[in-house]
């Protein structure tokens, strides 16, 4: 059996990161490295694998079959280094770090991202916060949270990196016979109590489509918007993320119209954050990767 090589970490963060960034020009800026050391190891990389991992499409480059695959195992790779690394150097590391999440995330990958950063860090306290995307970001802007997620570009904000765009959906019971069985009756709306992004896109897109609407329901939590729905009271506005498994996304058949796409930033209250909250916002960012890549799966 031929000897197999030992692949370079720094290669492989190179190839992550140059995808994840849409660009190896870009990747060169966040690495500090010229663009020629990129093509080099790029090279290397496919020498090692013994065949192409990237392909021109258009202006840009793609990964390959292989190269995607790669890509999976990369990312893994990086995690466990990162984890071991960090589970070494910060062992007798305290103290606590503040994370606030829209109700969406509380209980999708919460645990999931929440046991990793444990592992790491057994030591530190994380105090986990729900609100409204409003009070996430001026908490954090204040210093009264670490991090936090918020639906957004971040443009209001001085530390903050846009992670994923996601496609507001129209959330209901499954059968819900659609706008047409409404007659002339307004479509029951559940919502938060503005400002809410959410409620501020879904009704100007029923305006833009002249159909009427009242808002049936409204609560401060997301829980309970989900269970007027369920109860059929209305539909609600949201993305697929934390979607209960008894409610449906509404397609184009409901009559209700489409609806733009969202973004999602990671919010730091500094710069250069410590060992600790830099690890927990990585997690952040690489949970976040891996629930939107399952929601791309579904059907």
């Amino acid at each position: 059996m031929a000897k197999r090589p030992n692949l370079d970490m720094d290669v492989l963060r190179t190839f992550v990161t140059g995808f994840e960034l849409g660009s190896f020009a870009r990747a060169a800026g966040r690495l500090g490295r010229s663009q020629s050391a990129i093509s080099t190891q790029l090279r290397r990389l496919e020498e090692q694998m013994g065949q192409p991992l990237v392909r021109k499409a258009g202006r840009g480059l793609v990964p390959t079959p292989a190269g995607e695959r790669l890509l999976a195992y990369a990312r893994r790779i990086l995690d466990l280094n990162d984890e071991a690394v960090g589970a070494v150097r910060d062992m007798e590391f305290e103290g606590r770090v503040r994370l606030g999440l829209p109700q969406d995330f509380a209980e999708s990958w919460l645990p999931g991202a929440l046991g990793r950063f444990g592992k790491a860090h057994p030591k530190v306290r994380v105090d986990v916060r729900t609100e409204h995307n409003a009070t996430l970001i001026e908490r954090t802007i204040k210093g009264e949270l670490d991090l936090s997620l918020a639906w957004g570009d971040g443009s209001e904000a001085p530390h903050a990196e846009r992670l994923a765009e996601l496609a507001i959906v129209w959330i209901g019971r499954p059968g819900w016979a659609g706008v047409k069985s409404l007659g002339t009756a307004p479509l029951p709306l559940i919502a938060f109590d503005p400002p809410c992004v959410f409620r501020s896109a879904g009704i100007a897109a029923l305006d833009a489509a002249s159909i009427g609407w009242r808002v049936s329901f409204s609560s401060p939590s997301l829980a309970g918007s989900w269970a007027a729905v369920e109860a059929g009271l209305g539909v609600a506005l949201r993305t697929r993320i934390g979607l209960p498994k008894k409610l449906v996304a509404l397609g184009a058949r409901s009559g209700l119209p489409r609806l733009p796409a969202i973004a999602l930033s990671l919010h730091r209250a500094e710069r250069e954050p410590n060992t600790a909250t830099g690890q927990l916002a990585e997690i952040v960012r690489q949970s976040i990767r891996e629930e939107v890549k399952r929601l791309g799966r579904r059907p």
